[in-house]
This record gives C-alpha cells, structure tokens and sequence, in this order.
C-alpha cells in the first residue's frame, strides 16, 4: 500500500546528510513549502514518487536538492506551484528520468549566484520526461553578478504539452525588488555545455526557446539537435529569442538565430 503524507508544515520532508537512501511509491500533497529537500547527501534515489500541490501555491517545489551528488529522480508524477525538480547550489551527477511534470515551473537548474555568490552545478541529465502545461520546461537560471559555473547539462526525448516556456536559459534572473542593482552587475555564473536534443510537442507561448544570455560571458556550446515545438494555440511555428549565446542548432525549429545552424 502507497503510504499518503499529508503536509501541514513548511519543508514537510527534508533529508541532511543521507547516503544510500531509497524512497519508493510515497504520495505527497500540499505541503506549505518544499515538498521534498536533500541535502549534503549522495547516491539517493527516488522511484514513483507523486508530489501534489495546486497550480497556484507559491514556493511549493516538488523535489529541491543542493549540495549533493548522484541523486536519481525516475518514474515519478510531480504537479505543484512552483519548480517540479529545483537543482542547486553543490550539485553533480544528477539524473532524471520518466518524470511527467506539470502543472509547476518545470524542471530548473538554479537559480545560481544570488548577491554576487559563488555556485556550482554540473552533470545533471533529464531523459524521458514530459511536461504537462507547466509555466516552464527545461529552464536555467543564473543571477547577474555571481560566480561560478552551471556545465555539461542534457535534456534528451522530451516531450512538450502546452507548455509556456519550452526551453529558457536565463543569465538575468533577478529579484524584482532589486533588479535595477543586479542588472548593472558585469559578472555572472558561467553556462556551458548545456544539449537539448529529441525535444517536441507545443508551446502555450509564441516564444518557444528564450537565451537570455549576458555579454561578454555569455553561454557557450549549446548544442539544439532534432527540435520541433509548435504554436499549442494554432499549430503553427513558433520563434525564438536569443542574446550572447553561442553554440550550434541542427534540424532545429524554432530557428535560433544565434546558433550556428
């Protein structure tokens, strides 16, 4: 029998520092905050797991990981208000797979570097994930003025439902209260290496593929292969937005002007 955690509290199942661990077939509604935190922990692994929250429960994330290395998120149903799978500071050797997400903000790396920190992500790979009317799909997000460096990130056979923002990188991610500071910073955490490859489906959004990439630092080796996200609305094509990215795009549409096609 599935065991039903009904949360009440704030960060309603956190893990600090656990090694091995295994947590199969939990169903996890409403929580007020996090649903599922790791923390400082390796070789953790998370199979058909289903986490439930309303659209429009704000920070209700599904599964946040920071400081930790070889996690496996596979087979599992996370629809919530905030990110499905948040991958953070410290982390490496993340896979994802078979994960349907939806609604929520997708699954993120980030967002990295906030108040001039230094952070680190790399290895992190989602593989056979779909994406049901999520407000975002692949998304990484990086404040102006960090350090550090997010690299060698894949997103292969995805599928696309009516989603809003398919693929977003976004080096200018910014609290709103202080975006006139951050935006005047010259620094910012370093993307690269970053593959989406086998991705189709529809857009909720005309703007299929944002790269918001900045300056001088910009985002490089992106790779686009076998892309193909249409208009949800109308079924026609859609466009991409792109800054200070570079990389290359094969049999990629929406074109992506600042990629080498």
């Amino acid at each position: 029998m599935h065991e039903l955690l009904i949360c009440l509290i704030e960060q309603a199942l956190y893990f600090d520092n656990c090694n091995n661990l295994h947590l199969s077939g939990t169903r996890h509604l409403n929580s007020a905050r996090n649903h599922i935190s790791i923390h400082d922990s390796t070789n953790t692994k998370f199979f058909n797991v289903t986490i439930t929250a309303p659209q429009d429960s704000p920070n209700t994330d599904g599964i946040d990981i920071s400081q930790s290395s070889y996690i496996l998120i596979q087979n599992s149903i996370i629809a919530t208000g905030d990110d499905c799978v948040a991958i953070n500071n410290g982390t490496s050797n993340i896979n994802i797979t078979g994960v349907t997400c939806g609604p929520g903000h997708g699954i993120s790396v980030g967002s990295l570097g906030a108040k001039g920190s230094y952070a680190v992500v790399e290895q992190v790979h989602v593989y056979n994930c779909t994406f049901k009317g999520s407000d975002n799909g692949m998304r990484i997000k990086t404040w102006p003025g960090g350090f550090g460096y997010a690299r060698k990130i894949s997103f292969e056979h995805i599928i696309l439902e009516d989603t809003k923002n398919p693929i977003i990188i976004d080096q200018n991610y910014v609290d709103k209260l202080d975006e006139d500071n951050n935006n005047n910073q010259r620094s910012a955490v370093q993307i690269s290496g970053v593959t989406y490859r086998y991705v189709k489906g529809t857009s909720d959004s005309k703007t299929a593929i944002i790269l918001n990439c900045r300056g001088k630092v910009g985002c490089t080796d992106i790779i686009m292969d076998a892309i193909n996200i249409t208009y949800a609305s109308s079924g026609s094509a859609t466009q991409s937005s792109c800054s200070d990215a570079h990389g290359e795009a094969f049999s990629t549409s929406p074109y992506v002007s600042c990629l080498s096609q």
